[in-house]
């Protein structure tokens, strides 16, 4: 009950995660991967709200924030760019 008012007050930290998911495509079903899993491949899931977050292999770390997402993504394409 308090965890809840508390949640609903502040919102969720999303201290706690999934296991890293690796999405596959899948021939039989062609629908596209929520977004979180579409930066990286990888997602986490927020065990305590239910939240999608993208995740790094590489990094070992959840990528939470839209800024953090941004950096990344641009770091990606530069690469790829190489």
């Amino acid at each position: 009950m308090i965890a809840k008012l508390v949640d609903a007050v502040f919102g969720c930290w999303h201290n706690r995660y999934s296991f890293p998911i690796t999405i596959r495509p899948n021939s039989r079903n062609r629908s596209r991967p929520s977004t979180a899993a579409a930066l990286t491949g990888m997602y986490v899931v927020c065990l305590d709200c239910g939240k999608e977050l993208p995740y790094d292999w590489r990094e070992m770390k959840v990528i939470g924030s839209p800024s953090q997402a941004r950096q990344y993504a641009q770091e990606l394409a530069t690469k790829q760019a190489a």
